[in-house]
């Protein structure tokens, strides 16, 4: 592949910082180009919920011992992805990706016109549910699409790119004092997306490895319909690779619980315990925030070279210890422990959203991302809601329930190595129709 070399040095919107671009073809990195423009801005929504948490609870009246249930019942909002991501493997990836940023970018709108806390909730929920939509079906895309060797950089790449969404929202939350209406004005953006849809639907293809399934499958007679047929992917899934989704779902879910409950009260913490100013906290978020999204082309890169669980296990296992140091340690460690305990947690999360996707066939490998977003929401939910269950100093209860990532880590361990191997050899099912080899395949 040495002739793509040249033409691959980095494209303007890969930072250096982020390494360099293996040798893949030039329709692959325009491919993940657009698929994280669209994962920008969920990212970008998502972490509006962090940074303005204070305003909005203050705009909207919520007080601090409620916080914790209010989010979970945001988090919860993404359960319905479940029912509608397994859509993807009927009537294929790009059209439930499509539907998915459209969708959460009218949502992401509406939030920015909440009056009470119960609004905001219900506008937050529905925008979560296709926010985690398109991240699954994104997520999808770019592994099916790219060769073995380069699978695990192109997804840790696509972490990497959507979390700079996080950036942006750190920076315009800055002047969240100063901008027209406030937090409401950061939400408003959550629009743009709206107007990218037409430059997505001509650019973003249906995947190779799904054009030949659907292909094989209707040569065989599935001709079900959408439908009749959309339901039949989760019995698949769970009749024929029992151990994998039960596995999938204890590192998923394990992981959700610890870092929704450290993450979430981030810019809370500084801002009321430590006194910060949204300049400071942005200015954290942004710099340390920079340093921690190595960890997506870190775990990626490693990962493509001496394997998805060593790699998974470590950063999981020292996530803990740095959030600890985070809301425990002196003022002057806030953003180190910021960026390493960020770093930790985007590396194993590379390696939980590889897995979620390699282990499965085809037919239902949008299903098994499905189930990922599941688990993970129902974890993210759990994480929260320990928060107030736990009652006390939130630097104590989210420090206490970050240790479950531990677990998390040690369960990894039971998963099948995928790395260097095309996923028809990892998910192999001889009733699958999609199995076959085929030169169409990249």
């Amino acid at each position: 592949m040495s002739e793509f070399r040249s033409a691959l040095r980095n494209p303007w919107w890969i930072p250096p910082i982020l390494g360099g671009v293996p040798d893949v073809e030039p329709r692959l990195i325009s491919l993940l180009g657009l698929v994280a423009l669209a994962l920008f801005f969920e990212q970008y929504d998502n972490s509006m919920l962090t940074a303005a948490l204070k305003h909005i609870a203050a705009d909207l009246e919520m007080p601090e011992k409620d916080l914790g249930s209010f989010l979970a019942m945001v988090k919860l909002g993404a359960v319905p992805a479940f029912l509608i991501v397994p859509f993807a493997d009927r009537i294929g990836r790009r059209r439930v990706f499509l539907a998915g940023v459209l969708l959460f970018s009218l949502g992401t709108l509406a939030t920015a016109f909440t009056q009470t806390a119960l609004q905001f909730v219900l506008a937050q929920t529905v925008t979560r549910t296709f926010m985690l939509t398109a991240s699954a079906v994104a997520f999808v895309i770019v592994t099916e699409e790219f060769p073995a060797l380069h699978r695990g950089w192109a997804i840790g790449m696509l972490g990497a790119l959507a979390a700079c969404g996080n950036g942006l929202g750190a920076a315009l939350f800055a002047a969240v004092d100063v901008l027209p209406y406030g937090w409401r004005a950061l939400y408003v953006i959550g629009l743009v997306p709206l107007f990218l849809a037409p430059l997505l639907r001509r650019r973003v293809p249906e995947t190779h490895r799904f054009r030949h399934h659907r292909a094989a499958a209707l040569a065989q007679g599935d001709d079900a319909g959408v439908l009749a047929g959309w339901y039949r992917p989760l019995l698949d899934l769970a009749r024929r690779y029992p151990g994998r989704a039960l596995a999938i779902a204890l590192v998923g879910g394990l992981m959700a619980v610890g870092e929704s409950a450290v993450f979430q009260f981030t810019a809370y913490f500084v801002l009321t315990v430590h006194g910060w100013s949204p300049g400071e906290f942005a200015l954290m978020f942004i710099i340390g925030g920079a340093v921690g999204i190595i960890g997506n082309i870190v775990a990626g890169r490693i990962g493509d070279r001496v394997g998805r669980r060593a790699v998974g296990f470590t950063f999981l296992a020292l996530f803990p210890l740095f959030a600890w140091t985070f809301y425990h340690g002196p003022g002057w460690m806030l953003p180190i422990a910021w960026s390493l305990f960020v770093f930790c947690n985007t590396a194993g999360g590379v390696v939980v959203r590889a897995f979620s996707t390699e282990l499965f066939p085809t037919s239902y490998r949008g299903t098994s991302a499905a189930w990922l977003s599941l688990v993970q929401t129902l974890g993210w939910a759990l994480g929260l809601a320990l928060v107030s269950l736990v009652g006390g100093e939130i630097a104590a209860a989210t420090s206490w329930i970050s240790t479950v990532v531990l677990v998390a880590a040690v369960a990894l361990l039971g998963l099948p190595e995928t790395y260097q191997q095309e996923l028809e050899a990892i998910s192999r099912d001889p009733d699958d129709p999609a199995v076959a080899p085929t030169p169409s395949l990249p």
